[in-house]
């Protein structure tokens, strides 16, 4: 019965958070709105946490079959990944050298934010 009011608070949250995304016509997805409030309930009550938890253990040991639909995707749009291989390349790879940078950079500002260190030119 853990399982079944986990599973049954999670989809609660998820539910909030859609409703009120589209009652306030927030521009973010609501599940991640429901998750925001999930992530609140969690830092401020024990009981969400306990009450969570079995539900969330047990998703997560089977995360890997969430993949099976993106493989499933990629296998029916094979013809489509061939023909735009190029701009898909393209894309992923300055993507991927673009976040890396930008993450760098964050970090570097928060390792001097932290450390109260100045910037030279200051």
């Amino acid at each position: 019965m853990n399982f079944l009011n986990g599973i049954t608070l999670l989809l609660i949250y998820q539910l909030v958070g859609e409703v009120s995304v589209r009652l306030l016509e927030l521009p973010i997805p609501g599940p991640v709105m429901g998750m925001v409030m999930l992530f609140i309930s969690l830092v401020l009550s024990d009981p969400v946490k306990a009450a969570v938890e079995p539900a969330a253990t047990s998703l997560l040991s089977h995360l890997s079959l969430l993949f099976v639909p993106a493989g499933v995707g990629l296998m029916v749009h094979f013809h489509r990944l061939a023909e735009e291989w190029l701009p898909i390349s393209t894309t992923l790879i300055v993507g991927t050298i673009v976040t890396m940078a930008v993450t760098a950079w964050v970090m570097q500002l928060a390792g001097r934010w932290v450390t109260g260190e100045k910037r030279q030119d200051d």
